[in-house]
């Protein structure tokens, strides 16, 4: 088809043809950057940007701070008798917004996303926010939440908090616990005075996104997806009815000698056994697996999707993991850089006789990322699992692109060479 004048004059009209509520909800969706931008493209269009009641701006955009804060006080002023029902403001200076969330607060506000760019801003989140009946969605970063006494949020579903300080966990307890409807909830670190821990109660919540510094508590019955650090030199522990559909959880901060570590990592990992798909990463596996997976007392019999980082890979070690997943169907590793070091030092060990009952029945799926192919220990882990395999169908093995593809193309031939268990497996060398 070729282009011409007319043709783009034609597809012009039909879009200015459009009912101005069609086109203010078209642009919508828009930034107001660019909502203003369709300005120049007919007279009719010129001004249909202000009617627009949503605000998406950020402040690097104007010359200067008094731009920003001029345009959005006329934007505001223009709006007095309506409802807004967004506001997103990006902020790289430290400015009192006060007057505006309450304004907002005041108008219907449902989505409101204030995200300060710089740290350590003096910003105070009003009362008012607290008490907002229309709000649905909220995210603060960089800013300072006042104590309250009282919140009353009964329509917030999402809540995404990055970088906040407040008085005390006590403020952050009473935003969630008050929030009845909440079902979302991302705490990207918090500063307090004084840390005692933090507890997230809530009976409508479904996914948790955890980082923090402190001792946590979750008790949240309907929990369907956690992603979270635990800093083992704290205290971390989770309440719910015993289902999760997707865990991601890292665990750091002991000595892999410490008792109290392991004994907490094995409480965490027993307390998230119903877990669907799992990623986990912890920079000392190898001396936690022996202590938590004994006897394979403890048994994830609904995991389908196990995802793991190693510093450090051993085979045994691995086997030893996957005789506590039974029905497991899709095995992703990624193995670090460190390998190298830790593997000098090691001793051969005998490999079990035993294969894990994943392999005999379940595993479809296997993928291995390695950031250095490390040649005897991969091919090693490569050739058990296609020769106990029984119904594995498609392998892939993901290095890293400075590997030229004559390596890639030996690696691959060498695979294929061996024996496997499944005739219909597919081998990848990416």
């Amino acid at each position: 088809m070729i282009i011409t004048k007319d043709n783009m004059r034609s597809e012009e009209d039909s879009i200015s043809q459009l009912p101005d509520v069609l086109i203010h909800d078209i642009l919508s969706h828009l930034s107001t950057k660019d909502a203003v931008r369709t300005s120049v493209l007919a007279t009719r269009w010129r001004n249909l940007w202000q009617h627009v009641v949503g605000l998406d701006l950020k402040s690097r955009h104007f010359q200067n701070c008094s731009e920003f804060v001029s345009f959005t006080d006329r934007f505001f002023s223009y709006h007095k008798d309506s409802l807004i029902s967004k506001v997103c403001l990006s902020i790289c200076d430290n400015l009192i917004i006060t007057p505006w969330i309450d304004l907002v607060t005041a108008r219907g506000i449902q989505h409101l996303d204030i995200f300060f760019e710089i740290a350590y801003t003096l910003s105070l989140i009003p009362l008012s926010l607290y008490t907002c009946e229309t709000l649905v969605r909220l995210r603060l970063a960089h800013v300072f939440l006042v104590n309250t006494e009282f919140v009353s949020l009964p329509c917030l579903k999402i809540m995404d908090l990055e970088v906040v300080r407040c008085p005390n966990e006590a403020t952050l307890e009473k935003l969630i616990s008050g929030s009845l409807a909440l079902e979302d909830l991302k705490i990207f670190r918090y500063s307090v005075k004084v840390a005692k821990g933090l507890q997230v109660r809530s009976r409508t919540l479904k996914r948790i996104h955890l980082y923090t510094f402190y001792n946590v508590l979750i008790e949240a019955p309907l929990l369907q997806c956690l992603k979270t650090d635990v800093n083992l030199r704290n205290q971390f522990e989770i309440i719910h009815s015993g289902f999760l559909d997707k865990v991601d959880i890292f665990f750091y901060g002991v000595h892999h000698n410490d008792l109290g570590g392991r004994r907490l990592t094995r409480d965490i990992l027993t307390a998230m056994s119903m877990v669907s798909d799992l990623f986990i990463r912890c920079s000392f596996w190898e001396e936690i697996i022996p202590y938590i997976f004994p006897d394979s007392k403890l048994q994830f019999c609904s995991l389908s999707r196990l995802t793991s980082q190693y510093i450090y890979l051993d085979l045994e070690m691995l086997l030893n993991l996957l005789q506590s997943c039974p029905k497991l169907e899709s095995l992703n590793l990624l193995i670090g850089d460190a390998s190298l070091v830790y593997r000098e030092n090691r001793e051969a060990k005998a490999m079990s006789s035993t294969v894990p009952p994943c392999l005999v029945s379940s595993l479809k799926f296997m993928e291995l990322k390695s950031r250095i192919f490390v040649y005897e220990r991969e091919m090693k882990l490569v050739k058990y699992f296609l020769e106990n395999s029984t119904i594995l169908e498609k392998l892939t093995i993901s290095l890293r692109d400075d590997n030229s593809i004559k390596a890639k193309h030996v690696i691959l031939g060498e695979i294929l060479a061996m024996q496997r268990c499944s005739s219909t497996c597919q081998v990848l060398v990416l």
